[in-house]
Parts: structure tokens; C-alpha cells; sequence
């Protein structure tokens, strides 16, 4: 089975809240919830598929040490098994704006099970509740 390697973001604002993105009508999964992100291209660290993808989709700027490893998750598709690594960045610039989705939320960490993600996205909910618990 092919692994497909994706990166995500969980971007966290100045009140604690985390981003997440509505994938576009004609795409797979389309109207699910997800991190921002994308798949590693050939050649590419993830922390560059992380810089390029928050340019193209959101048209933010940041940089590589304002990204900080946060978990990964593991998920069997039918068709491939998705590794995703996701970080945590609290600092970019520019402001946030839907370029490739269909909407954008800031969203409490607690509130995150409120919106429906695709099964990957959904093991690092936990993980997100506990780094954020104190916000």
C-alpha cells in the first residue's frame, strides 16, 4: 500500500483559538474539516510544504522556526495510508483568508468534535484539548 506523506498546521491565534478549513465542493471529502496543509511534494522538508501551502491557501507568511512539531497522526485509507505530521504555529503574517477552501472557522480546541474532519484529522482533537487546556 502507497503512503502518502501530508502535512498540517494547527494555527493558533492570540486567544487560544486553532483554524480550521472547509474542503471545497469537487473535492474529495468536500465539506469536512481539516487543518491547513498539503502533501509534501518531492524534494520538499514538510516544514516547506507548511510555508508554501499557508501562502497558497491562506495567504499568510511565516517562517520555518515559528513551526514547533506538535503529534502526528497514521490513518489506512482503502487506497493509501496517510502519515501526517502536524505542527503548531502561533506566529505569521498577513491575515488569514480563504484562497482554496470553501470557509474558514477559529474554533476552540474543546469545540473541535463539533465540526466534521476526515478520520485522519480526527486523533489529533486530543492532543490539540491538552497543549490548549490552558487558554
Amino acid at each position: 500500500m502507497k503512503i502518502l506523506l501530508v502535512v498540517a498546521v494547527a494555527l493558533v491565534d492570540t486567544d487560544g483559538r486553532v483554524l480550521i478549513a472547509q474542503r471545497p465542493e469537487g473535492k474529495q471529502m468536500a465539506g469536512l474539516w481539516e487543518f491547513p496543509g498539503g502533501k509534501v511534494e518531492s524534494g520538499e522538508r514538510p516544514e516547506e510544504t507548511l510555508i508554501r501551502e499557508l501562502r497558497e491557501e491562506l495567504g499568510i507568511e511565516t517562517q520555518e522556526a515559528c513551526l514547533a512539531p506538535l503529534t502526528f497522526a497514521s490513518h489506512a485509507y482503502p487506497d493509501f495510508h496517510l502519515l501526517m505530521p502536524l505542527y503548531i504555529c502561533r506566529r505569521w503574517q498577513g491575515v488569514v483568508q480563504a484562497h482554496e477552501h470553501a470557509d474558514l472557522k477559529w474554533v476552540r480546541a474543546t469545540r473541535l468534535r463539533d465540526y466534521p474532519m476526515p478520520p485522519a484529522d480526527e486523533p489529533l482533537i486530543p492532543v490539540l484539548i491538552d497543549t490548549l487546556a490552558h487558554v
